[in-house]
């Protein structure tokens, strides 16, 4: 695996798992020290910005990976997640905030799944039977 490979892997795990918490302790942050809100983090276009990051950084992830292992399904699980996390982005409050909160955690977890299985898959060795070439 090509070492920007794995470094785009786990920025776009990390951005997964910064939007879910993101999503799930800003309200108890919120709450329990109320001058965070003046940092704004509370409104749509963090939301937006974190989908507007994630998206190329998976999506260039996943398509190396699967160039080198040629599981599919793992960019369609990849690719389930990022709708999921732009449908959240989309439909926003409309949703109601559950259903936001569900679209965004499911979203972030499908897509940090999907590039854990990619990364996993990529570590393995080859299939191929070809000979290797030994120095000795």
């Amino acid at each position: 695996m090509k070492p920007t490979t794995a470094a785009t892997h786990k920025i776009a795990i990390g951005l997964s798992a910064m939007c879910t918490i993101h999503c799930l302790a800003l309200p108890l942050v919120l709450a329990l020290v109320p001058s965070m809100a003046a940092l704004g983090l509370d409104n749509e276009a963090f939301h937006l910005w974190m989908v507007l990051a994630v998206i190329p950084t998976s999506v260039y992830a996943l398509t190396m990976g699967c160039k080198q292992h040629k599981r599919y399904r793992v960019v369609v699980l990849g690719g389930a997640g990022l709708g999921l996390l732009a449908t959240a982005v989309l439909l926003g409050e409309s949703a109601g905030e559950l259903g936001e909160k569900l679209l965004t955690v499911a979203g972030a977890s499908l897509v940090a799944f999907g590039h854990l299985w990619n990364y996993r898959l990529c570590q393995q060795p080859s299939d191929c039977a070809c000979p290797t070439s030994s120095n000795g």
